[in-house]
């Protein structure tokens, strides 16, 4: 580490990361270094930038996606394909402890720019490589967004209802956990590095993320040597467990085991179904499980949805309402633990941005500033590696770019 850890601030303070991601799955792998204290410094296309600030829904300009997964980054408008653009952003790397890329195989090795060529000259890099298909395989040069590699990797295949068409899941899922997978590959590469001094390349992708997370379904399928179908709320290990009709809306409820079950029983009414050799065990539910959902929800009907969460909580049943994100958003339990952070941004007089899911008490992550403008940061990126001077030279020649706001040209 570069510098010692003040505390209070992120436990990467002091970690230079330089970021060449674009899209969604890079840029959230690195905005979970920012916010954990790393000065991430986002090389982006002179003109245009990251394909994410041109993502729907736009406000004030500003992309919702991008404000979302960019915070706590410095922006570098930087074309390293020119000469002097690839010689300012070696300049960088030789002070930086990681690099994040999420380029097609053989884009960065035309310019020196991959793992194995810059760790010759700088043995204790980290190097992270997020791809769609991984670095082998017959398969690791084809292009692929999230959803297509649910689909690739089964999950689409298991999302939804039998009902409907091929579904994705709403979030995208293999973006933000091959993103949470590299997080996690730098920091254990960062720990390596300290004990031994020794750099090394970390790799994920979007298929290894949705093939790990696929797991119990593949175990599933050598056991029973059938393909799973949809469940829509269910999940084919417990029942009852899924989505369930109130008198005014539905309710999730989950029973993982027999105790929970009696429990449920009890609280609706119903203590004889414990009994009833249909629903005595779990295996015993999960087979008779549209009988046992539809007696459970003619017997739901009869009441308000706030009032049979209001009893389930109270003898411990795991139950919620089917919340909308502007629900969410008035969520008692949100403001608690102050999830969403109140972030200043040139453009825009309030945006919230959820926070890092973790809590650390000495050396605590945070949201400090704002998704940058393109080019934010140039000038003063450039002058922290003795480079200033050159900036009206850069910038008449495109390999650098200004925002607006600073006064430059993109």
């Amino acid at each position: 580490m570069k510098e010692q850890v003040k505390k209070k601030e992120g436990p990467l303070a002091g970690i230079r990361v330089v970021d060449f991601t674009t899209n969604i799955s890079g840029p959230s792998a690195t905005a979970i270094l920012a916010d954990l204290g790393a000065d991430v410094v986002k090389i982006e296309r002179v003109g245009k930038g990251d394909d994410a600030r041109h993502m729907s829904p736009a406000w004030n300009g500003e992309s919702a996606y991008f404000l979302a997964i960019n915070r706590n980054k410095r922006s570098l408008a930087l074309d390293f394909r020119q000469p002097e653009g690839r010689e300012i952003t070696l300049k960088l790397i030789a002070q930086a402890d990681v690099v994040v890329e999420n380029f097609r195989r053989g884009v960065l090795e035309k310019y020196g720019l991959d793992g194995k060529s810059l760790l010759r000259e700088h043995p204790s890099l980290i190097y992270c490589s997020l791809s769609a298909y991984g670095d082998d395989g017959p398969d690791c040069m084809l292009p692929g967004y999230d959803a297509v590699v649910q689909a690739r990797t089964g999950i689409m295949s298991i999302t939804g209802s039998r009902e409907d068409e091929p579904s994705r899941a709403g979030v995208s899922i293999l973006d933000a956990g091959s993103a949470t997978w590299a997080a996690v590959g730098i920091l254990s590469a960062l720990f390596h590095r300290e004990r031994t001094g020794r750099g090394q390349i970390v790799g994920t992708s979007l298929f290894e993320t949705g093939v790990y997370w696929m797991n119990y379904h593949l175990v599933a399928y050598q056991v029973t040597r059938r393909d799973p179908v949809p469940q829509g709320a269910r999940h084919t290990a417990f029942a009852p467990y899924g989505a369930f009709e109130t008198a005014d809306g539905p309710i999730m409820i989950g029973i993982s085991n027999d105790g929970l079950f009696a429990r449920l029983a009890q609280a609706i009414g119903r203590p004889e179904l414990t009994h009833d050799p249909r629903f005595a065990t779990n295996p015993d539910r999960v087979l008779n499980r549209e009988e046992l959902e539809g007696l459970l929800n003619k017997q739901l009907r009869q009441r308000p949805r706030a009032e049979w969460v209001a009893l389930f909580r109270e003898v411990g049943i795991p139950c919620s309402p089917i919340q909308r994100p502007s629900q969410v958003m008035e969520d008692p339990q949100l403001a608690a633990l102050s999830l969403l952070q109140l972030t200043p941004h040139p453009r825009i007089a309030e945006v919230k941005i959820p926070r890092l899911p973790v809590r650390l008490t000495d050396t605590p992550a945070a949201i400090r500033t704002s998704a940058p403008l393109l080019g934010q940061h140039t000038r003063e990126i450039l002058e922290e590696i003795g480079e200033l001077a050159r900036v009206e030279e850069l910038l008449s020649k495109g390999v650098i770019g200004l925002d607006v706001e600073g006064g430059g040209d993109r």
